[in-house]
């Protein structure tokens, strides 16, 4: 009797899952992402990384021996085109608790040209996430940024910012009421984008008008085509630039303030 060739496409979505679930728990087991009893509000804005995360978080809350519970919120920034429908559609289909934050986010941007209106948008929308959590008392956001992102982020401080730093994978806030975690910070965009789509999950573009992060002449666009331009060349670069942040010689650097540390935080 001949076998029956396995769905490819069913294949292929379990063999992504699989890759992002270990990359996943290795940062959540590495840095300490999520304890006991731990109420995460998931950031989820519509697009493929949200998306996945929340899908992989709630799998993990089924068969993880950590007990936790998730909710997911979703910032209106008030672009008209914005249309939140299809995140709460998909939300109530899961299963997941999700509330909408309305915000004015278009008319501060508006008031203020002479800022970059990525940054403080993404500034904004944070503070409005950090409001709604200490509302309701709530501790632990999970925002849905991944490698491409980290990295990105490392190159533009350094390019253009003359800082040595990129995205955490925990963060604790200044007042140390929320602490922010990325548990998909060390997987890869591409495996990401693949299975927001094998999973059909609604994309929901945030109606911005401007469109600045993705336009050619951004600093992200640039450092993104730069990043890929040179893996071409070195297919292992984005582990290499990965292995890199988490191994740093602090003795090795320049920063004068370095030298004041105790000798056991230098090695």
């Amino acid at each position: 009797m001949t076998k029956t060739n396995k769905n490819p496409q069913s294949h292929r979505l379990s063999k992504l899952q699989q890759r992002l679930r270990r990359k996943m728990g290795t940062a959540i087991a590495d840095y300490g992402l999520l304890e006991e009893g731990d109420n995460v509000l998931v950031a989820l804005s519509g697009g493929k990384d949200s998306w996945v995360m929340l899908d992989l978080l709630l799998n993990l809350s089924r068969h993880a021996p950590v007990r936790f519970t998730i909710c997911a919120a979703t910032v209106d920034g008030g672009f008209p085109l914005f249309d939140p429908r299809p995140i709460q559609e998909q939300c109530a289909e899961l299963g997941v608790p999700h509330i909408l934050l309305p915000a004015p986010i278009k008319p501060v941007l508006e008031a203020k040209p002479e800022y970059s209106p990525c940054a403080m948008c993404s500034r904004l929308r944070r503070g409005v996430l950090y409001s709604h959590m200490r509302e309701v008392r709530l501790t632990k956001m999970a925002l849905g940024h991944n490698l491409d992102d980290i990295l990105e982020t490392l190159l533009m401080n350094l390019f253009f910012e003359g800082r040595l730093s990129t995205m955490p994978l925990k963060l604790f806030s200044n007042d140390g009421t929320v602490t922010v975690i990325r548990p998909m910070g060390m997987c890869d965009e591409q495996d990401m984008l693949e299975y927001a789509n094998l999973r059909n999950y609604p994309i929901v573009p945030s109606g911005c008008p401007l469109g600045l992060c993705s336009a050619p002449a951004s600093k992200r666009f640039q450092i993104k085509k730069l990043i890929n331009d040179l893996n071409t060349e070195a297919p292992d670069l984005r582990r290499c630039m990965l292995r890199a942040i988490m191994n740093v010689k602090t003795t090795h650097l320049l920063d004068k303030d370095l030298l004041k540390l105790p000798k056991e935080w230098a090695k």
